[in-house]
């Protein structure tokens, strides 16, 4: 799977409680993810969700999508964005974004080479993740195209491929 997008950068431990701001979010039950998603990031970069585009990349920092076990990974696909990478991630975080077939992928010291605005472009494949202004390539953690996540991914999600499995 590659991904070509503008790159949105994010610092180290970017917590879901940013991601998903519970007086936004939280507070109101039955919130439509595209709904939720608006007030994404709306903590720390007012504004930001109503930026991205469809195929937008984050590229982050270390320890991405730590604290609660808020589902956020779902808002960054109701958003539009392609992949996330992050020079390390949150196992939770990690599990839940691919459950809901959104990719990511960690590798680390990536940060340092992208810079807000950059392109890039993700082969969570192979783990490449390379910066196409500067020309920087980092190797990320690949994710085989016959491991399990990669499976998951291709399907769209968890509850696809078990859909699909049972023939459904």
């Amino acid at each position: 799977m590659v991904f070509e997008g503008r790159v949105w950068k994010f610092g180290d431990a970017i917590n879901t409680d940013l991601m998903m701001p519970g007086a936004e979010v939280l507070a109101q039950p039955g919130l439509s993810d595209k709904e939720a998603a608006k007030h994404c990031m709306s903590a720390n970069r007012p504004g930001w969700a109503a930026q991205v585009k469809e195929g937008d990349i984050i590229i982050a920092g270390r320890n991405w999508g730590c604290g609660s076990s808020r589902p956020a990974a779902r808002l960054f696909k109701a958003l539009g964005i392609s992949v996330i990478v992050a020079d390390s991630m949150s196992r939770l975080f990690f599990r839940n974004a691919i459950n809901i077939g959104l990719p990511v992928l960690i590798c680390p010291g990536c940060s340092a080479a992208f810079a807000e605005g950059d392109q890039a472009r993700i082969d969570i494949s192979s783990g490449e993740v390379r910066n196409l202004f500067s020309g920087l390539v980092c190797q990320g953690e690949a994710l085989p195209e016959d491991s399990p996540p990669a499976q998951i991914l291709r399907a769209g999600g968890l509850k696809n491929l078990m859909q699909m499995e049972k023939g459904e």
